[in-house]
């Protein structure tokens, strides 16, 4: 069994929660929001293992990086991981809606269960699932809250700096 390490990230956004362990990062997650969440008892406090995502996570939130390049592991289901896998395809500054997502993964009834697995994932911002809008172009779900979302997306359209 493998050690969780986690840190308390400080980001322009509010604090957050990183965790992982030797095969990559495993969470993302906004310490106000939603669902906060704690770190697990037998998890342990480091932040060595996660210098380099808070470098590119900093850079992100100076404008400066549009992709990220870590490593990182998914638990989830099967339809989970094609949700995710093409929420990373959603390019920077761009937004695509439920039911476009669902088309792109060849499941075009399927658009609540793709908001069900956006808010599922883990790596928030890494894996954009902030960049998922309404039909409509509303702003809908995440786990940060929609004031949060809205000033990711206005990072993105050059509209905002964060830092």
């Amino acid at each position: 069994m493998s050690t969780t390490f986690h840190t308390t990230m400080k980001s322009p956004i509010g604090p957050l929660l990183l965790a992982g362990d030797e095969n990559g990062l495993r969470l993302v997650h906004f310490a106000s929001g939603r669902r906060p969440k704690s770190p697990q008892r037998d998890w342990v406090e480091d932040k060595a293992p996660f210098n380099e995502v808070i470098r590119q996570l900093q850079a992100y939130f100076e404008g400066k990086r549009k992709e990220f390049d870590l490593p990182f592991v998914l638990d989830g289901t099967e339809f989970q991981m094609l949700v995710w896998r093409n929420l990373q395809k959603i390019p920077y500054g761009e937004t695509v809606s439920y039911g476009q997502l669902a088309k792109r993964i060849g499941k075009p009834e399927a658009s609540r269960a793709v908001g069900l697995a956006n808010g599922s994932n883990p790596i928030p911002i890494i894996i954009p699932c902030h960049r998922v809008i309404g039909s409509n172009g509303d702003l809908t779900g995440f786990g940060g809250g929609i004031p949060l979302k809205k000033k990711l997306l206005a990072l993105e359209s050059n509209q905002l700096s964060l830092l």
